[in-house]
């Protein structure tokens, strides 16, 4: 019988249609141990094949952005297009048509598990701890995608509530059980504070960086309700990087015209044929063919004196009808469609993580203040003495102000788990107006099973320590 991390590294991915092609296909591939980690370029060979697992169809090169918000209330099936991930979006799924992001995300982290079974080869110094720092965040990072999917939220989850399995090793005998949520979060925590003290400073963009580590842990400690570390972790990050793009520069980030307000991005470009807004909409000879389009009902809280709703959503024709698009991805002014690089985590985040954290903290001021630092990039006439809001109202706007910035860019669902919110959906069609066709489900509580999504049924056939989760 095949072992667990050679069935997670080498089955086809299922529940969006093809496999992952050369997941595999590491530096040390065909090579031994020893040969494979000899000097500093074949830990960076190792590292950027990490990061580039991370863009399979089913992680952050497609379905990590797309299928959170097609999974709840920001978007609706538009019944001209393929009707791709219908399962989905109606809240049909079963083990045997999951996410494919578990095989996927598992290949990575036996990528970086890989990177810090043999870090000891290389000499001690700066780039040895880099290289170790930015394994270990791309290890939590991809734990954490897996639990807050599969898992329940963790201020919803008891001590025994079952997450993932947290893998350390390389080792192919290993079956590994599924971990509670609780525990899972520990080991993200761990790791993350363990990348932070040790990563370079001058990384860049494409690659983990202290500012991007201390924003994920900002947001690992967001999901936990553990407020005064998410802010001050947020504090660390925005000490490094405070910009969020400003009011002409926040368009130019979804075409890659500009890099303000990214702290971490996975780079795309033309060949590489990854098209993370397929999944949205394609170009056709007929205009936009649309999979999902923007809720009617959700898109009347962007305002015109907002920068995001040009951005965001573009009114569109397919065969003569108008739809509203979903713009965020529809890729560079030259190019390919549908291409662009994958933004996984942006500095307006780290400013809401600041101003929801300090709010339930009731520091109204301070969390105000931190609101405004991202609004005022925003709303083109923005007048902060405009604005006094405190207590419930205050939460109510810093949730709306995370809804807009970050629609479908795979937030939604899980800003909704983790608040103990169903999901509830208007009844307007799929055209711009509202008319057309409306989802066919409408609401899920937020009690129900289908929050987390059933483990792949491959996985379990051939790991019999996993445990599915309950009524799949």
């Amino acid at each position: 019988m095949k072992k667990f991390i050679l069935a997670i590294c080498s089955v086809c991915l299922v529940g969006l249609g093809s496999c992952e092609k050369g997941l595999e296909l590491g530096p040390y591939n065909s090579a031994t141990i020893a040969q494979a980690f000899e000097s500093d370029s074949d830990f960076a060979n190792a590292v950027r094949g990490m990061y580039g697992s991370a863009l399979g169809g089913t992680y952050y090169g497609g379905s990590m952005i797309s299928l959170p918000d097609i999974l709840s209330d920001n978007v609706i099936v538009a019944r001209t297009g393929r009707l791709s991930n219908l399962s989905f979006h109606e809240w049909r799924y079963t083990a045997d048509g999951t996410w494919g992001l578990f095989a996927t995300a598992y290949s990575g982290i036996r990528r970086a598990n890989a990177i810090l079974e043999n870090i000891e080869r290389l000499p001690a110094g700066a780039s040895k701890e880099n290289y170790k720092a930015e394994a270990l965040a791309f290890r939590a990072m991809a734990h954490f995608d897996l639990v807050r999917l599969y898992g329940k939220a963790y201020t919803q989850a008891s001590d025994t509530d079952l997450g993932v399995p947290y893998v350390t090793s390389t080792d192919a005998t290993l079956k590994p059980s599924r971990e509670s949520v609780k525990t899972n979060f520990s080991k993200i925590e761990t790791d993350l504070k363990a990348a932070e003290a040790a990563i370079g400073s001058s990384n860049g963009i494409y690659r983990f960086n202290k500012a991007a580590v201390a924003a994920l842990l900002s947001r690992v400690y967001l999901y936990e309700g553990k407020w005064q570390e998410s802010a001050d972790a947020a504090t660390r990050s925005l000490a490094l990087s405070s910009n969020p793009g400003g009011l002409a520069d926040y368009a130019r980030i979804w075409t890659d015209a500009v890099n303000t307000g990214v702290l971490l991005k996975l780079q795309i470009v033309d060949k590489d044929r990854i098209t993370p807004g397929v999944e949205y909409s394609q170009s056709s000879a007929s205009g936009v063919r649309n999979e999902y389009v923007v809720d009617h009902l959700f898109l009347q809280s962007f305002k015109a004196n907002d920068v995001r709703t040009a951005a965001s959503f573009r009114l569109t024709t397919f065969n003569g009808q108008p739809y509203n698009s979903i713009a965020k991805w529809f890729g560079r002014a030259t190019g390919n469609a549908n291409v662009t690089d994958s933004k996984v985590i942006r500095v307006a985040e780290v400013w809401l993580n600041l101003a929801e954290s300090l709010a339930n903290l009731g520091k109204n001021a301070e969390a105000l203040t931190a609101l405004n630092n991202l609004r005022k990039n925003r709303y083109t006439d923005f007048d902060a003495g405009n604005f006094a809001e405190s207590g419930n109202a205050l939460k109510t706007a810093i949730d709306l102000e995370r809804r807009l910035e970050f629609a479908f860019e795979g937030h939604r669902l899980f800003d909704l788990k983790r608040k103990g919110a169903g999901i509830s959906r208007s009844s307007r069609g799929d055209k711009a107006d509202g008319t057309g066709t409306p989802a066919r489900f409408l609401t899920l509580a937020a009690t129900d099973y289908r929050l987390q999504l059933p483990l792949p049924s491959n996985e379990l056939r051939v790991n019999s320590n996993i445990q599915q989760n309950p009524n799949y």
